[in-house]
């Protein structure tokens, strides 16, 4: 029956989890039952993360044990720092580069033959890993600028010592607690591409590693990463053309072009991360350049008001208000993506894990419409 093919698995239960909860209708998002906002302006990335991997917020000693160990597993090996070299001379896409990179993580692991079904063992091998691609990225970038790689900072946290290695400085406190938001505002969100790739692979019992590289491929595609990188070169485009933001907006969208930035799957009403980070891009503003800023809010106020975009349906999403947050932070456009997987690691290694289990091997069915049974000719007779 046509009823029965579900193109896309949209809206096809295939698990239940306990991780994060979505209502698109009124623009909610839960981790195991804390609310986004609560989350982003009361924990810290390791609380998150702890949180996903454990089911609850860690107390105080918790907390400062989970995160030393984070900070004693961020070091990689030469050989991989050796690699990520070779593929910045070879003009390789960081993106690329960083699934490489966390693909050869394994060869230096030093739990090489823990079975994939002690959740222990993977639940160590996912903090090494969570740990060590902030190193990976912020040694691309540093290669990239002709730079040698900033050890990491053991005093500092996950986003600060990300920052710090990329820059070779300190960050400040308000761009410390900016990045730190938004990592916990990309930490996880349901069975998107990304993360149902991962657990597809996890459920084979292939070890984690797989599956975070897994999940690291599924997000290189422009249908599921990439939209705040394009956000951020529309509002370059528009500072750069002369125009008032306004008539550049009511002019693109007159042409029939579409404005990154708007519109989810999920969400009908604006994404919750978007207001976070709006916020966010305030405040940089306040103490910083607010074109970007104003730019933004201008594209949203014409589009929601003028055109009425809300009332179809299409708001704004995280990505609308994340690249312009990023810019204002000194990051690369085109590194956008892979600190979305950097954030995102924790929730796949979390639903990995989780899905395991009660594990059940992925196989879903397809429908057959090719030709009806053929006789195979001799090679000359074809």
């Amino acid at each position: 029956m046509a009823d029965d093919l579900k193109k896309g698995l949209e809206g096809v239960l295939v698990a239940e989890s306990g991780l994060s909860s979505i209502d698109g209708d009124v623009g909610r998002l839960v981790y195991r039952g804390y609310t986004i906002e609560d989350l982003a302006r009361g924990a810290s990335y390791e609380e998150v993360a702890y949180l996903l991997w454990h089911g609850t917020l860690p107390d105080e000693e918790e907390l400062a044990e989970f995160s030393d160990a984070m900070a004693a597993e961020r070091d990689v090996d030469d050989a991989i720092l050796e690699t990520i070299r070779a593929l910045v001379e070879a003009d390789e896409r960081p993106m690329a580069a960083m699934r490489t990179a966390v693909s050869m993580l394994s060869s230096s692991e030093p739990e090489p033959d823990a079975d994939p079904a002690d959740r222990e063992a993977s639940l160590r091998k996912g903090r090494r890993i969570t740990a060590k691609i902030p190193t990976i990225l912020a040694a691309f970038e540093r290669y990239r600028q002709g730079e040698e790689p900033v050890d990491p900072d053991p005093s500092l946290g996950l986003a600060a010592n990300f920052l710090y290695m990329m820059t070779g400085e300190e960050p400040d406190e308000v761009a410390a607690e900016t990045f730190d938001q938004a990592l916990i505002l990309h930490a996880d969100h349901g069975l998107n591409a990304s993360t149902f790739t991962s657990m597809v692979i996890g459920s084979t019992m292939a070890d984690i590693y797989s599956a975070v590289t897994g999940g690291i491929g599924a997000l290189s595609g422009p249908l599921h990463g990439g939209a705040n990188q394009d956000v951020m070169e529309v509002l370059i485009e528009i500072d750069e053309s002369g125009l008032d933001p306004l008539e550049w907006v009511e002019q693109a969208t007159e042409d029939g072009r579409r404005i990154p930035g708007f519109g989810h799957r999920v969400y009908s009403v604006k994404d919750p991360r978007a207001k976070i980070l709006q916020e966010r891009s305030r405040e940089l503003a306040e103490t910083g350049d607010s074109k970007w800023y104003d730019i933004t809010t201008t594209i949203e106020d014409y589009l929601t008001d003028e055109k009425g975009l809300v009332e179809k349906g299409i708001a704004p999403n995280v990505d609308f208000y994340s690249g312009s947050v990023y810019y204002q932070l000194g990051i690369p456009i085109d590194m956008y993506t892979p600190i979305f997987a950097m954030s995102r690691s924790s929730g796949w290694i979390a639903h990995v894990l989780e899905y395991q289990e009660e594990n059940r091997l992925i196989r879903p069915r397809a429908r057959y419409t090719g030709p009806d049974e053929r006789e195979l000719a001799p090679l000359e007779e074809r």
